[in-house]
C-alpha cells in the first residue's frame, strides 16, 4: 500500500507540475523552454503510473483522479497562494474515500 500511495504522489506531482510548466509558457507568457520541460515531465507522469501493481488499468487511473484532486488542492495552496475552502476539502475527502473504496474493497 506505501508503495501504491508513493507512485500515486509522485504521478500527480509530475502531472501537476508539468501541467502548470505549460501553463506558465502558455498562459503567463513564459520561455517555450518551460512549456518542453513540462512536456517532458508529463511524459513521466505516464511512465510513473505504469508501475502501479494493480491489475486493471481503468480503476488505478480512475483512483488517481482522487488523488490529483487532493494534490492539486495543496499545489494551488502551496504555489498559487490560493487557500482552499471548507467546500475544497469536503470534496477531496469525497474523492479520497472514493479512491479507497476503488483499490481497497474486497473483490472476487
Amino acid at each position: 500500500m506505501i508503495k501504491a500511495i508513493v507512485l500515486f504522489v509522485f504521478a500527480g506531482l509530475a502531472e501537476i507540475g508539468g501541467g502548470y510548466l505549460i501553463w506558465q509558457w502558455l498562459r503567463e507568457d513564459r520561455s517555450a523552454l518551460l512549456g518542453l520541460i513540462g512536456g517532458i515531465v508529463l511524459f513521466l507522469y505516464g511512465v510513473i503510473a505504469t508501475f502501479q501493481s494493480f491489475p486493471n488499468f481503468g480503476r488505478v487511473y480512475a483512483a488517481y483522479g482522487g488523488v490529483f484532486i487532493f494534490l492539486s488542492v495543496l499545489w494551488g495552496w502551496s504555489v498559487d497562494k490560493k487557500t482552499p475552502d471548507i467546500y475544497d476539502w469536503i470534496g477531496t475527502a469525497i474523492c479520497l474515500a472514493g479512491v479507497a473504496v476503488m483499490l481497497f474493497a474486497p473483490r472476487e
